[in-house]
């Protein structure tokens, strides 16, 4: 009954935040695209200095400088621009995902820098709803303005390092077989795991921030590090269902170029990645 109660509660918390925090973020004027604290205050390493209302480049410099007792005062204050986080994900995830396709041909790369940042906005989006909840069942707290603000940022900033591995990336490139080679396939799959190296340590470095930030929000360490593992089993879940039904990203040889599989809605990735495993071991 008590555990009934507090679900009940933690629900209601939770609806009465989001409500408060959605009307925060898209209540806009006519001058600029959402309303902001002029003349707010943030505590820097140079001391105090005064702020300018809450713009991109702000935005962005907070974002890429990665303190967390500055970003959440941003966010307190109304600064952190939520125009400056989308465009971040949308075109640093983009450009990486132009990347992904080049290799099996340009509008491989055009398809692919279009659903790559579509995966990540939707598992961000998707995620700051649900994750808020689940913050709020653990007692902890965090308001949906904080989680999805953290959520965004930290996805924002792995779009970012990805943008600037994109020359690396087009090096590998130009320097692997191309698909007219006879290795195309060694080719395939060496361009998959500098891809997934690369995407994989971008996510690291994020989740990394964000368990700084969630700590600053956090009366305990040991609770940061409980809510950080339940958001990552949430994005895992649905990051790798969204990315099996977007496929193709790279774009096996043996297939043509498509936006989307004739199949994308016929199985799961889950029961594929259990197929495999038996195949493997039988």
């Amino acid at each position: 009954m008590i555990a009934g109660d507090h679900v009940i509660d933690s629900a209601k918390t939770f609806l009465k935040d989001f409500s408060s925090s959605f009307h925060e973020f898209f209540t806009c004027s006519s001058k600029t695209m959402c309303s902001f604290n002029v003349g707010a205050r943030m505590k820097t390493d140079f001391g105090e200095r005064r702020m300018r209302p809450g713009n991109f480049i702000d935005t962005a410099l907070l974002i890429c400088r990665g303190k967390p007792d500055e970003i959440l005062a941003a966010v307190g204050q109304g600064r952190l621009w939520l125009g400056t986080q989308i465009f971040l994900i949308v075109v640093g995830s983009g450009v990486y995902g132009a990347t992904i396709g080049l290799w099996r041909s340009p509008m491989q790369a055009l398809f692919t820098g279009i659903k790559f940042p579509l995966v990540v906005l939707l598992t961000t989006l998707v995620n700051a709803l649900i994750n808020s909840m689940i913050a709020q069942l653990l007692g902890n707290g965090i308001t949906f303005r904080q989680s999805s603000a953290a959520i965004l940022t930290s996805f924002a900033l792995m779009s970012v390092i990805l943008v600037s591995f994109s020359p690396v990336t087009l090096f590998i490139w130009f320097n692997t077989p191309p698909l007219s080679s006879g290795d195309s396939y060694i080719s395939h799959s060496f361009m998959l795991l500098a891809h997934i190296s690369v995407i994989g340590m971008a996510g690291i470095i994020s989740n990394v921030q964000l368990l700084r930030m969630l700590k600053v929000l956090c009366s305990e360490p040991g609770a940061a590090i409980r809510i950080l593992g339940s958001w990552l089993a949430m994005n895992l879940f649905l990051g790798c269902q969204l990315s099996w039904i977007l496929r193709p990203f790279v774009g096996s040889p043996g297939l043509p170029v498509q936006f989307l599989r004739s199949n994308a809605f016929e199985g799961n990735f889950y029961e594929i990645a259990f197929q495999s495993l038996k195949n493997l071991v039988t």
